[in-house]
C-alpha cells in the first residue's frame, strides 16, 4: 500500500470514528470509551497527514510562483527561499509520518507484570535480581506509574532468588518491552576478599497484563493446591493455608503465591500472573511466526537471549541486540537513564520495519 493510499485510510476512519462519537447517546459506555480512545490516538497522525499535504501543496504553488514570475527577479528570489526551505521541511515531516502510520503493537497501552529470576551465580546472581528490581521501581517512580509488589523471595543477604511486580500506567508495556530476557552482571562481589570479578546473570520477563476478556481458562484445566505461607529465614509463619499454587495442566505452567494473609487474595494474583502468563505464550507464538524472515529482532522477547551486559568497573551499560554502550551505569541503575536505552531500542526497532515496509 502506497503512503497516499495510507493516510487516505487513517483520515477516512478518523471521519468515521467522530461520526461515530457524533451519535453518543446510541453508544454503550464500553462503545464510547473504545471511540474515544481510537480518536486520540488517530488525531496526532491525521495532523501530521494534513501538515505534510499543506506543506506539498504550499510547494507547487511557490514553484509555479518561480516559473511565472521570471521577470520578476525579486518575486523569483522570494520564490526559490521558499521552495528551497520547504524541500529541506517535507523529507522531515513525511519521515516522521512514517513513524506513526507504522502498525502499532495492540499491546503497547497496557499494563505489564514483571518478573525477575536470578540465574547462574549463586547468592551474587540474587543480589543483581535485587538490583534490577529496584531499577525497574525506580523507572517506574519517575515515569508516574504504579509499582504493586506481587510476590518476593528474598535470601538471607537481600537478594532475590525470584520476584514479581504488577506495573500500570501510561504505555508501560510500551517501553518495557525489550526488556525480556537474560542481563548480565560483571562486577566484584560484596562477598569477594581477593578483588576478582565475577559474572552473574538474572533474567527479566514483562508480560503484558491479560484481561479476563483477552484468555478464557476452563477452571476444569487447574489444579489449585494451598499451603501454609512462610516469610524469609522461616518468620512470620501462617497458621492458616493461605498460599496458592495453581497448574495449568495443559501448558504446565505453574504459578505460587503467598505475599497476602488472605487466600482469596492470594489466588486472585495467582490467576492474574497466569493469565498474563498464557497471554503472552500466545503472543510470542504469533510473533515467531510473524517474524520467521526477520533476523535480529530487537523485540524477540526470547528469555534465554543475553540481551544486556552491566559492567561495573567500566561503568558501562551494553545492550547486545543493537551494539549500544552507555556510560551511565550508575545513572541506569537508580533508573535516571534507563530511557536512553529503552529509546534506543525503541528507535531500532522502528528503523527494522521501516526498512522491511512492515
Amino acid at each position: 500500500m502506497s503512503i497516499d493510499s495510507s493516510m487516505d485510510k487513517v483520515l477516512e476512519r478518523r471521519n468515521e470514528v467522530e461520526a461515530q462519537l457524533s451519535r453518543s447517546a446510541e453508544l454503550s459506555n464500553k462503545q464510547l470509551a473504545d471511540y474515544s480512545r481510537e480518536l486520540s490516538e488517530l488525531r496526532p497522525v491525521c495532523d501530521q497527514i494534513e501538515l505534510v499535504r499543506r506543506l506539498e501543496s504550499e510547494l507547487k504553488d511557490a514553484q509555479m510562483m518561480a516559473a511565472e514570475a521570471a521577470d520578476d527577479a525579486d518575486m523569483q528570489a522570494m520564490a526559490e527561499a521558499e521552495i528551497n526551505l520547504l524541500k529541506h521541511q517535507i523529507p522531515d515531516e513525511k519521515a516522521q509520518l512514517q513513524l506513526l502510520l507504522l502498525p502499532k503493537d495492540k499491546d503497547d497501552s497496557r499494563n505489564a507484570i514483571l518478573e525477575v529470576r536470578a540465574g547462574t551465580g549463586g547468592d551474587e546472581a540474587a543480589l543483581f535480581g535485587a538490583n534490577l528490581f529496584g531499577m525497574y521501581q525506580r523507572f517506574a517512580a519517575k515515569n508516574g506509574w504504579r509499582f504493586e509488589v506481587m510476590e518476593v523471595s528474598e535470601t538471607g543477604i537481600g537478594g532475590y532468588k525470584e520476584a514479581t511486580a504488577t506495573i500500570s500506567g501510561n504505555d508501560v508495556f510500551a517501553r518495557l518491552k525489550f526488556e525480556s530476557g537474560v542481563h548480565r552482571v560483571q562486577r566484584v562481589p560484596e562477598t569477594e576478599a581477593g578483588g576478582r570479578i565475577h559474572t552473574s546473570a538474572a533474567t527479566v520477563a514483562v508480560l503484558p497484563e491479560a484481561e479476563d476478556v483477552d484468555i478464557d481458562i476452563d477452571e476444569n484445566d487447574l489444579r489449585i493446591d494451598v499451603f501454609r505461607s512462610s516469610g524469609p529465614g522461616g518468620q512470620s509463619v501462617n497458621t492458616t493455608d493461605s498460599a496458592v499454587r495453581i497448574t495449568h495442566m495443559p501448558t504446565g505452567i505453574v504459578v505460587s503465591q503467598q505475599d497476602e494473609k488472605s487466600q482469596h487474595k492470594n489466588r486472585a494474583k495467582a490467576m492474574k500472573i497466569l493469565r498474563a502468563r498464557l497471554y503472552d505464550a500466545e503472543r510470542a507464538r504469533v510473533e515467531s511466526e510473524r517474524a520467521a524472515a526477520r533476523k535480529g529482532q530487537v523485540g524477540s522477547g526470547d528469555r534465554s537471549e543475553r540481551i544486556r551486559t552491566y559492567n561495573f568497573p567500566q561503568g558501562r551499560v551494553t545492550d547486545h541486540r543493537i551494539n549500544f554502550t552507555l556510560y551511565k551505569l550508575d545513572r541506569v541503575m537508580t533508573g535516571e537513564a534507563l530511557d536512553e536505552v529503552i529509546d534506543a531500542l525503541v528507535s531500532e526497532d522502528q528503523a527494522q520495519r521501516l526498512a522491511e515496509g512492515i
